[in-house]
């Protein structure tokens, strides 16, 4: 399903057009704003680990919305994407992107992400897509029992990839990729 939904994103779309050339190598690429669209192995690698820990037909909060490719590829996969990103410029570029590929089933928020989403509703899962020094505590409460949250965490250049499991209000912690 991970592979499906990277093949029917076409990630160039979601680049300026002087890096097209280089939209389909396996790395970051910025995006303006010091921020970047993340390398298609960590995409797959976030996709694939929500794919593992829920069913299809749930609904999943996003930080970090940034242009949208992260937001595309999960709307391949779920019922339901929320998506909350801090920059305004970038926030709309990514409205812009998800409109030119009919993508429906993703809702989009200008904010801060660490404040959760706007009513506070629960999800099913939480993926962020920004680094993080320390996951922000807000998040943790929009989790399901029974469900994931999965994060880069740790200081600039040294974080790891990180997923925090809901037991029934017990959180538990692995560690499993160093991503930056």
């Amino acid at each position: 399903s991970v592979l499906d939904a990277l093949e029917a994103v076409p990630r160039h779309l979601f680049l300026n057009p002087e890096q097209f050339d280089d939209a389909y190598v396996d790395a970051a690429l910025p995006i303006g704003h010091a921020q970047t669209i993340s390398q298609p192995f960590i995409v797959a690698l976030m996709s694939e680990m929500l794919m593992a820990a829920i069913k299809k037909n749930q609904r999943v909060l996003e930080i970090g919305t940034g242009c949208g490719y992260q937001t595309a590829i999960l709307s391949h996969l779920f019922d339901r994407v929320c998506s909350v990103e801090r920059i305004l410029s970038l926030s709309q570029r990514a409205r812009k992107n998800l409109e030119l590929l009919c993508i429906n089933n993703a809702i989009l928020q200008h904010g801060d992400g660490t404040d959760g989403w706007p009513g506070q509703e629960t999800f099913d899962a939480i993926i962020v897509t920004a680094a993080c020094d320390n996951l922000p505590q807000p998040l943790l409460r929009l989790l399901k029992p029974n469900t994931c949250l999965i994060a880069p965490i740790g200081a600039p250049g040294h974080q790891q990839l990180t997923t925090l499991r809901n037991q029934n209000g017990l959180i538990s912690r692995e560690t499993t990729e160093a991503v930056r």
